[in-house]
């Protein structure tokens, strides 16, 4: 069974995610590819360098996130090219880690934690959708926190997603991550065993 796991920037996907993984779902992690797939000699590295110029690289040639992170931010035609570049590839080496899992253990629940799984329109596969929620006010704290952004930059960069309540909308199950964290936890347990039966009956017919 394939789970598609979204939310918006600092929404607690990645949270959410490290729940599932100790519950025993098989987490494909789209950041984590993005982020291989983008070094050297690797798919997309010429043709983000092509794109965006030499600038964009550390001195050991490797892709400054944060640079290459700060101008496409703040052009939204650029970001367009970027995700051109890099969403095609990232959906491909996804499939490609889904076929060998489910080679291996055709009942396994397989998440896709994937920041743009909507707008990519990569949600049309997964069997079901999960959203992960928080209000903008904590989404705007968490990532002053975490990305040591000002305020205005930690607004700039939600505003380039689809907004979460118009993401709520395309979710099966939605997991309200503005409490606690035991909160959270326990409502992943909850859509996991969901899942876990859905997944059973799935395979026996």
């Amino acid at each position: 069974m394939l789970i598609g796991l979204t939310g918006g920037i600092a929404s607690g996907k990645n949270l959410a995610a490290n729940y599932f993984k100790e519950l025993g779902a098989y987490i494909i992690d789209a950041d984590e590819i993005s982020r291989e797939i983008t070094m050297p000699q690797m798919p997309a590295y010429n043709d983000i360098v092509n794109e965006f110029g030499l600038n964009i690289l550390n001195p050991d040639k490797t892709i400054n996130r944060k640079k290459l992170g700060e101008i496409v931010f703040n052009n939204k035609d650029l970001l367009k090219k970027l995700n051109q570049i890099t969403h095609p590839k990232i959906i491909a080496e996804e499939k490609k880690r889904i076929k060998d899992i489910q080679s291996k253990k055709p009942d396994a629940v397989i998440v896709i934690n994937a920041a743009l799984l909507i707008e990519s329109g990569h949600y049309k596969e997964m069997d079901k959708v999960i959203v992960v929620y928080a209000d903008e006010d904590m989404q705007i704290k968490r990532i002053m926190q975490r990305d040591g952004l000002t305020e205005k930059e930690a607004k700039i960069r939600i505003a380039c997603q689809m907004p979460l309540k118009e993401k709520t909308k395309l979710a099966d199950f939605v997991i309200d991550n503005t409490q606690d964290i035991e909160k959270t936890r326990a409502e992943a347990a909850r859509i996991f065993e969901k899942m876990l039966q859905n997944s059973k009956l799935k395979t026996q017919n």
